[in-house]
């Protein structure tokens, strides 16, 4: 989807259309100084002078997405909003709306299975679609189908979408992004040499920051250039399974079929805070910040339907070093107490001498609930804390 959580806005908003804005900062539902101000107008007549401006906001917020007019100034997703607006400062600041994101991404992916039901979905805004057994889906290349595909959606939620029709799950993920907004591209076997190869490292997708500064080290810019190697010799410098699997890709290769199904391993939630906290002089905030974030978690396990018996926490502290413990129960749970409790014995074992700038919460080793509870519970991992200790956590709670 093109640029889907700003998009999803626009409908409300579409007056903003054209003009910069970054998605972020903030949870509420739509700016409440705005609406209150405007309460005598619909929100599609409030003028675009009354929104905020990125060059006002304070704070550690990270930017979710951006406008296409907003990414020319070099705006992006998960970019510091402070140093974005240094950037673009007079983009327009607009809160995310889950809710809203959420109902969206469902009604897209239920047009595109009414059409193509091979799907496999990759998150809230992107999918694999098989084209192979779809009536038409060789049509011109996949042109046809793809437009169908685009055209459902946008009569449906009145949002763009970009695709890209390629032989592997590889190629086309890197061809979706070739015509944004609203574009479609194709790109054959015999294409790679010429689309493809020109395309810097790190457009293929599994390549971080970290591979793709040991690729800049040895003088390997583009895809060509890892094409252009022999396999033993990736294999000698990035290990064996890493090696052949950069060698596949840059010459276009990936076997790896579309999954209709597939199971989470986990479910976290964490927050960034806007000021650096103290374990014990802001103990208050905290303990209320960690409250709120195991009972998210534990409500988006029981809306999927799902428990878990590993809880964990991950720390980031002001100097940006991370911390994470875990631990494993007795029992499956989705209660937000027992997942408090437990998270909040892991914080007894992480050094807590400095101010922290983020704090998140993981649950591990999902199973589905309605088999979990047919099953016998399995014994205790060794040393793992039991739910009835009810000794107090670092912030405060028991």
């Amino acid at each position: 989807m093109d640029a889907f959580f700003a998009s999803v806005e626009l409908l409300r908003y579409p007056q903003l259309k054209g003009l910069p804005i970054v998605i972020g900062g903030g949870r509420r539902r739509v700016d409440d100084m705005v609406r209150e101000r405007y309460a005598d107008r619909p929100l599609s007549e409030i003028p675009p002078q009354a929104f905020p401006l990125l060059k006002d906001y304070v704070g550690r917020g990270v930017i979710t997405t951006a406008t296409y007019p907003a990414r020319q100034f070099g705006v992006g997703s998960a970019m510091g909003m402070m140093k974005a607006a240094k950037l673009c400062p007079q983009a327009i600041v607009l809160p995310v709306d889950f809710d809203e994101v959420r109902r969206h991404s469902r009604t897209f992916k239920s047009v595109i299975r009414e059409i193509a039901p091979v799907v496999e979905d990759r998150g809230i805004d992107e999918v694999y679609i098989d084209f192979t057994e779809v009536p038409g889906g060789q049509r011109e290349g996949g042109r046809v189908l793809a437009r169908l595909i685009q055209k459902s959606i946008l009569d449906a939620t009145g949002l763009t979408c970009s695709i890209g029709v390629a032989p592997n799950k590889l190629i086309a993920k890197m061809a979706s992004e070739f015509n944004k907004p609203n574009g479609i591209s194709i790109v054959h076997e015999e294409d790679v040499q010429t689309k493809i190869w020109p395309l810097a490292v790190r457009k293929i997708n599994g390549i971080g920051p970290k591979a793709e500064a040991k690729l800049h080290r040895l003088h390997l810019m583009t895809i060509g250039d890892i094409a252009a190697q022999d396999r033993e010799w990736l294999v000698d410098n990035f290990g064996r399974a890493t090696g052949a699997w950069m060698h596949d890709a840059a010459w276009g290769r990936d076997d790896r079929p579309v999954v209709t199904e597939s199971e989470p391993v986990s479910m976290s939630r964490e927050t960034t805070f806007d000021r650096d906290l103290h374990a014990v002089r802001d103990r208050a905030e905290l303990g209320a910040i960690f409250t709120d974030l195991c009972e998210r978690v534990a409500g988006d396990l029981q809306r999927k339907g799902y428990v878990g018996k590993t809880i964990g926490i991950k720390l980031r502290y002001d100097d940006f070093r991370i911390a994470t413990r875990d631990s494993t129960i007795e029992a499956f749970t989705d209660d937000p107490r027992t997942i408090r409790q437990v998270a909040g014995q892991c914080l007894k074992r992480v050094p807590l001498d400095r101010k922290l700038r983020l704090l998140g919460v993981r649950v591990g080793k999902l199973a589905r609930a309605d088999e979990a509870a047919e099953a016998a519970s399995p014994a205790p991992a060794p040393g793992a804390p039991r739910v009835e200790d009810h000794t107090p956590d670092l912030f405060g709670s028991a």
